[in-house]
């Protein structure tokens, strides 16, 4: 059997309405590709009907590319590395707010500067779960 590890992909938010109830915000779709550009899974990228909270996916480890929608751009690829027993977050959403201290050098960031996780191998990245 495989090592398996999980994906949590913050991507942008997108406002639902229903009829004359408040609007709610929940994180956008996104396929996940395997390195030579082959789509592996489409993901539905929420948890429930009204929760904001987006999906948590199983992987087997390994390197992926996902393909999001990101807070101020339309699409971003962004490769990610699935490790055993471990969840991959990746915050698209600008809404992640950074540890104190946190080393910038070791920030995966958006071409505007917005950090959106971890570089793999990072001692940061193994201290968060």
């Amino acid at each position: 059997m495989a090592s398996m590890g999980a994906l949590q992909v913050f991507s942008s938010l997108v406002g639902q309405s229903e009829g004359d109830n408040p609007t709610w915000y929940q994180h956008t779709d996104y396929p996940i590709y395997d390195l030579r550009g082959k789509r592996l899974k489409h993901v539905d990228n929420t948890v429930g009907y009204y929760e904001q909270a987006p999906r948590r996916v199983a992987l087997p480890a390994g390197r992926f590319l996902v393909k999001a929608q990101a807070h101020d751009y339309s699409w971003v690829v962004v490769p990610v590395l699935i490790q055993n027993g471990r969840t991959t977050r990746v915050h698209l959403d600008d809404h992640w707010t950074l540890p104190a201290n946190a080393p910038k050098r070791e920030l995966v960031s958006m071409p505007n500067g917005d950090p959106v996780g971890w570089r793999a191998g990072s001692t940061n990245a193994i201290g968060i779960n």
